[in-house]
């Protein structure tokens, strides 16, 4: 007999039905990302007595608390786990401004990729290395193997909003047993589509008129877009069978 007697009578979904219910806001969850978060405890689905995974209405909703502080505020899973638990005693979570740097979320297309506008740039967050530290979950010594792997560098005096959103990721790799030298391959594959880009623009960027500024500008932006989807389609297709199970 199941442990979780009248699941459905009970308002309780397995891990697929809350794929569907979240997917149309957050394209880009999988079931992978849900096992993770609960293997992080941020939720805790009742189990069947052959082990499944079900989800109360409340377990769902706080799933979308938790993925929308990522995806909209790039908040570390450390702080949002303060949030839960101060929710969790009836109290109002931090506010956002007092989290830390507010970094705007990348804009993306109807299949979860980023367009255009993700490129614009976070110049204006400006970060110490302690901010950088406590806003992405980073120890100092994984900041430390980042910069001289060179996957991380100060823009002047300060560490800007796009570092902030590479140390997030890394931190949240980590958890998988990741570590910076394994990650080297995405800066020289990075480097390199860099280059593919500047072979395209420099033409437009040797016309000094103000109008092939702006196209250079654009046809950058564009093409740093779909350099990601393309990138993210073919690690997608690779893994196409670990993905169906």
């Amino acid at each position: 007999m199941s442990a979780v007697p009248s699941a459905v009578s009970r308002g309780l979904m397995g891990i697929g039905d809350v794929l569907e219910v979240l997917r149309p806001d957050f394209p880009d969850v999988t079931i992978s990302k849900i096992r993770f978060l609960e293997g992080e405890g941020l939720i805790a689905p009742q189990r069947t007595a052959s082990g499944y995974r079900k989800f109360s209405h409340a377990d769902v909703e706080r799933l979308r608390y938790v993925l929308a502080c990522q995806r909209d505020q790039y908040l570390p899973l450390k702080v949002i786990r303060e949030h839960l638990e101060a929710i969790d005693r009836g109290l109002e979570p931090p506010a956002s401004s007092a989290d830390g740097p507010r970094v705007p979320r990348a804009l993306v297309s109807t299949d979860g990729m980023p367009n255009a506008d993700s490129f614009r740039g976070n110049a204006d967050v400006r970060l110490s290395r302690g901010e950088l530290l406590e806003a992405s979950g980073l120890t100092d010594s994984l900041l430390e193997q980042l910069e001289g792997y060179g996957l991380i560098t100060k823009r002047g005096q300060h560490y800007d909003g796009d570092t902030l959103v590479i140390a997030s990721t890394v931190a949240e790799m980590a958890a998988f047993g990741i570590e910076p030298r394994h990650l080297r391959t995405f800066k020289v594959a990075a480097d390199r589509e860099v280059g593919l880009v500047e072979q395209v623009v420099t033409p437009m960027l040797r016309q000094r008129d103000p109008e092939s500024q702006q196209r250079a500008d654009d046809a950058i932006r564009e093409l740093a877009a779909l350099s990601v989807r393309l990138h993210a389609s073919l690690v997608k297709a690779g893994l196409a069978t670990e993905l169906r199970r």
